[in-house]
């Protein structure tokens, strides 16, 4: 199998079944391992296509930031000429991902049993929003998980409402576990010879994602609350407030916490009953916040950074999107990378490296249908995987 990639799954191809945020962040992190990937589509398009504003150069930046190193066909599976072509290539897939409505790729044929029969070493990953029994018919979209889960109650300031995170966390996360399925289906059919299905939804993540919180309430039935930015077993760990705003203050152990003491001047806190280990800080978090800002507030942020981040103190300013950018670049982390082809896109880099063999970004997000010449030939046994 020729293949031009450099990534670590050069010459994989996966068949994409999937639209919206979860299955394609999924695939296009395939895609940028070096995957071929073929994102097959109604002749509507993805609907992210349509989710707008933002655009750039007339396209909406939500379907650019998620389709990448991608190739395009637009298929009707209602079609049978349509089904066709989708069937052939899933058979020569290694890896199908769909975030479809439940029981849809079955109705076209495209289950994972009727595409085994054909292609046993595919695997065959599922994506779905509360799971395939009674929630089958529930649609999937993160901020209705994030509600369902509990992240919403959890996230917010004690008095003020739920509040959901910033990105579809959960669709983020999602597609992240859905890749990792790919990856393990893979390295277990290097073993076995054969494929396999595997299945995952966004409750089921939503609710691992809650890690620590979730943790805890099955271990002690304790329901977690809203905390605000503070953290509900360490402190000091928020913002804090300086001359000139906020600076957030992350001490995860009693060293880190002698140091901040020592670089505030206020080494008289350790001795402090109140303030004697981390449990006793938890306790009293709001008398140490206030004792904290009386020092802080005295001068503005940027010095404050300075000086803890010296003396090894986690400290970081909020930071705005675009400054966030900007710090990745200051520390070489070379967060912005330009695709190639027509549209002048920059984009988000691929947050994984590899010493032997290296990530690259080979094309921009393809218009609707734009590879349907080279996906034909390729069926036909007349174009590599590229």
């Amino acid at each position: 199998m020729a293949a031009t990639r450099t990534g670590p799954l050069a010459g994989t191809v996966v068949a994409d079944f999937s639209r919206v945020l979860a299955g394609p962040l999924a695939t296009m992190m395939l895609a940028d391992l070096g995957a071929t990937v073929i994102k097959i589509e109604h002749p509507r398009g993805d609907e992210t296509r349509t989710w707008m504003p933002p655009a750039h150069r007339g396209r909406s930046t939500y379907y650019l930031s998620l389709n990448r190193n991608k190739r395009a066909i637009a298929l009707d599976l209602d079609r049978e000429p349509d089904r066709a072509v989708a069937t052939a290539i899933a058979a020569r897939a290694d890896v199908l991902v769909e975030n479809l409505r439940v029981g849809a790729m079955a109705r076209w044929g495209l289950d994972y049993e009727t595409l085994a029969s054909r292609n046993p070493r595919l695997v065959y990953v599922s994506i779905s929003g509360y799971g395939e029994g009674p929630g089958a018919t529930k649609p999937g979209y993160d901020v209705a998980v994030q509600a369902a889960s509990g992240f919403m109650d959890i996230t917010g300031e004690p008095e003020g409402p739920p509040t959901k995170a910033g990105v579809a966390i959960v669709d983020v996360e999602t597609g992240l576990v859905a890749t990792i399925g790919a990856l393990a289906g893979l390295a277990a059919r290097a073993r076995t010879g054969r494929g396999q299905r595997v299945t995952t939804n966004l409750l089921a993540v939503a609710l691992f994602g809650l890690a620590n919180q979730v943790g805890s309430y099955l271990a002690t039935g304790a329901v977690p609350h809203r905390l605000g930015n503070a953290h509900p077993s360490l402190a000091p760990y928020q913002p804090l407030a300086c001359q000139d705003g906020p600076l957030v203050v992350a001490v995860g152990n009693d060293a880190q916490f002698a140091r901040l003491l020592t670089c505030l001047g206020r080494d008289d806190l350790a001795a402090d009953p109140r303030f004697a280990t981390n449990e006793r800080r938890v306790a009293h978090r709001e008398e140490l916040a206030r004792l904290l800002e009386a020092t802080l507030s005295e001068r503005p942020r940027a010095y404050w950074v300075t000086l803890l981040e010296a003396a090894q103190v986690p400290v970081s300013p909020i930071n705005s999107v675009a400054e966030g950018v900007a710090l990745a670049e200051t520390l070489g982390l070379a967060p912005r990378v330009r695709l190639p082809g027509d549209l002048a896109l920059d984009s988000i880099a691929n947050p994984l490296t590899f010493s032997t063999t290296p990530v690259d970004y080979v094309r921009e997000p393809p218009d609707p249908d734009a590879d349907r010449d080279w996906v034909l030939a390729w069926l036909r046994g007349e174009a590599d995987e590229s």
